[in-house]
């Protein structure tokens, strides 16, 4: 186990003027927290705090963040308190201690549902203090390094969030040597077969070859020497997880795989950079479509280097990366470069990127009412994807993720010019929206005043930013959509019992339903999330239960046993009129089912369990619920005119999905209260005689059998009423 004097130690090489008592009062208070705890591995447990205030202290970190390290379990494991802590350290290291406790309780390889809800409030905490995720990653790589203490079942759940999540996320924080290692030690634990095999090759390869590093090395340190270049050369072999992606991902083997070695020239300036690109190109061959200048052209999280691949000695592939010292240093430290002290203050890196901008772009981007599968999908896109750039007519640079769209391209200039985008020039030349974009190309939007984004477009853009606009524009079409839909269906039910849905009514029923006004209770109506009946039963509940007592619905069907339960069958959704056939089922009663009913052949083997029945004369009251299937023109008012035709037959719309939208036509599957068969054909020949109706029928399928009709409107997209 380190001990303080250690720490303090590797701590003074870049602060001098540490709070070295401050210090060492963290480092005792959670030893002592911790005392008689254990770790998987039978060690003290505060062996933990101490190694993850080790790897920060090695990134050069402030006091806060040193302390914060030491004491980051203490809340969650101990009784210690938040209180405990701000009185003895201050109220900035509590707040730490307390957003690495909360994100340690997050549940990231959770359900998605969940899991995105968690992400939304990492990048939360992340906003108000970055520090908190430098912990929380030291935190997780040392627990990769000790997971082999952990059990089998333990060590695939922890490794395969550490290559979704904490290994990505290192990444795109610019910590590179932390991500390598995260996926190293999450894909041992994943396939320690492949890696074996990986280490293997390289070993035999080693054999044949000797050492290809040395060499290769020693060749650029004479051609530098040559042309009076000062520069350091450190080159290495790939990880086994970086070689063994670049296999998958080109469907090579190993034999036939190139640039498994890698070399960085780190120099004194940007002149130098170029001029050692100059002597390898004049050197070696350069291949093609494999160089990237980063240095004038830099990533988001401040990353700068050239990149090139060359045809090095016996013909071997290896890959350089050329950079001075100050870019070397961010592109090893990344986001903790931002926060690196240098003796004894907070480094003045021009490279460091701060990560809270990015963070809080990626916070602005969505709303609070944006669903966090959205910001889940945005976060991925920002760690998983590499960069292309592109320019805009005045010569001005867009960053995008490789992938990206002119769509794209829009949104990143302004949501505006996104939404009223209509077309695209590339390099001169009118190209469709989905084009993938280049590096280097010059892209020209066109707009139009009116337009506005299609639902085609989520398919084309590839950026949380541009799917964000998109949704939530789509969102207040839908919404106006709702709420005129939702206005016909009012009218159509009110009009049912004899009344009218004046502003007032409705009014009274959206107070009575506790929605924010008629508005409101419109948009959810016509998005089927209430029915027209709850909104009529809202003001006149007398008249929805008089329309309801034709026939008690518990006498309508005959020759059942007294108090025997009975429900119809969703496959064929049975009605009045038609003959019927029950069967039981345990738990369930008797399942009525039409005579014809395909889901009857299953039970030809069964006869004890069918139960002649048939329907009691008379009327009945309009609760059967029939599903339909409509097809429609994409015309203004067709919707309106449907509901009303609906409604004059006196049936009501209970609920409503779009189960597919084309340019032309739409797909409706409508749920309708009706009496009986008779009911459902004088519907059905209304719709078929109307213009803009191309297609009517009755929905029916053996294989719902034995689900409910909240499952089978999940299915379709429908929502159960409140």
């Amino acid at each position: 186990m380190m001990s303080p004097d250690a720490l303090l130690a590797t701590v003074r090489t870049y602060n001098p003027k540490t709070n070295e008592a401050l210090i060492r009062t963290a480092f005792e208070y959670g030893e002592r927290m911790h005392e008689g705890q254990k770790r998987h591995s039978g060690e003290p447990y505060f062996t933990h705090p101490i190694a993850v205030a080790g790897i920060l202290a090695e990134q050069k970190l402030d006091d806060a963040t040193l302390i914060t390290a030491l004491l980051h379990d203490t809340i969650e494991d101990t009784k210690s308190t938040y209180g405990e802590v701000a009185q003895m350290f201050d109220e900035d290291i509590a707040k730490l201690v307390d957003g690495v406790t909360k994100l340690t309780n997050l549940q990231l390889s959770s359900s998605e549902t969940k899991q995105a809800e968690n992400f939304r409030k990492l990048f939360v905490a992340m906003a108000k203090d970055v520090r908190v995720i430098l912990v929380k990653l030291a935190d997780r790589l040392h627990n990769m390094r000790t997971i082999k203490a952990m059990r089998p079942e333990k060590q695939v759940i922890k490794a395969r969030e550490t290559m979704d999540i904490y290994a990505p996320l290192a990444g795109r924080m610019g910590m590179q040597w932390m991500r390598e290692e995260l996926e190293d030690l999450a894909f041992r634990v994943l396939n320690p077969e492949g890696r074996a095999s990986i280490i293997r090759r390289f070993i035999r390869l080693q054999r044949e070859t000797g050492d290809v590093i040395e060499k290769i090395t020693g060749d650029m340190e004479k051609e530098l020497a040559a042309h009076y270049i000062d520069a350091t050369i450190v080159g290495r072999a790939k990880k086994p997880y970086s070689i063994w992606r670049k296999m998958e991902e080109k469907e090579q083997g190993f034999s036939r795989l190139s640039d498994i070695y890698g070399f960085r020239v780190i120099t004194a300036s940007d002149e130098d950079c170029y001029r050692v690109l100059g002597v390898i190109h004049r050197r070696w061959f350069a291949v093609p479509g494999r160089f990237k200048d980063y240095i004038s052209q830099p990533k988001t999280n401040g990353y700068r280097s050239i990149h090139t691949t060359v045809s090095g000695r016996d013909g071997k592939r290896v890959e350089v990366q050329i950079r001075t010292r100050q870019m070397h240093d961010v592109a090893e430290a990344g986001v903790a470069a931002h926060w690196s002290y240098r003796d004894g203050i907070r480094s003045q890196n021009p490279f460091a990127v701060d990560p809270v901008k990015w963070v809080a772009s990626l916070n602005e981007q969505f709303g609070p009412e944006d669903d966090h599968e959205d910001f889940l999908e945005a976060v991925k896109l920002e760690m998983y994807s590499d960069q292309v750039f592109c320019f805009t007519p005045k010569g001005e640079v867009v960053k995008l993720p490789r992938g990206a769209t002119p769509l794209d391209f829009a949104y990143a200039i302004h949501t505006r010019i996104g939404s009223a985008c209509v077309g695209a020039k590339v390099d001169g030349l009118r190209v469709p929206l989905w084009t993938r974009l280049k590096n280097g190309q010059s892209v020209e939007i066109v707009t139009a005043q009116g337009q506005q984004p299609q639902f085609t477009w989520l398919d084309i853009a590839a950026t949380g930013k541009a799917k964000s606009a998109i949704r939530r524009s789509l969102r207040e079409q839908d919404r106006q959509r709702f709420i005129k839909l939702g206005s016909e269906l009012a009218r159509s039910a009110f009009e049912n019992v004899g009344r009218k849905a004046t502003d007032k009514a409705l009014q009274a029923a959206a107070k009575t339903l506790r929605l924010d006004d008629s508005d409101a209770m419109l948009a959810e109506l016509g998005a089927s999330l209430i029915t027209a009946n709850e909104v009529v039963r809202a003001v006149y509940p007398e008249l929805v239960e008089k329309t309801d007592d034709s026939i008690d619905s518990n006498r309508a069907v005959i020759g059942l046993d007294q108090d025997q339960a009975h429900e119809r069958a969703q496959c064929c959704q049975p009605l009045p009129g038609e003959r019927i056939i029950g069967i039981t089922q345990r738990g369930r009663g008797v399942v009525v089912h039409a005579i014809d009913c395909a889901a009857l052949s299953q039970f030809e083997d069964q006869t004890h369990r069918w139960v002649d029945l048939h329907w009691q004369a008379g009327t009945h009251p309009p609760i059967h619920s029939a599903h339909l299937d409509v097809t429609i023109g994409n015309d203004a008012g067709v919707m309106g005119r449907i509901c009303t035709l609906i409604g004059e037959q006196g049936a009501n719309i209970s609920d409503l999905a779009f189960t597919d939208r084309k340019p032309d036509f739409y797909r409706l599957h409508l749920i309708v209260d009706l009496r009986d068969v008779e009911h459902l054909h004088s519907i059905i020949s209304v719709l078929s005689a109307e213009d803009d109706v191309a297609e009517v029928s009755r929905h029916q399928n053996p294989n719902d059998a034995n689900i409910s009709v909240t499952e089978i409107g999940t299915r379709l997209g429908l929502q159960a009423p409140r």
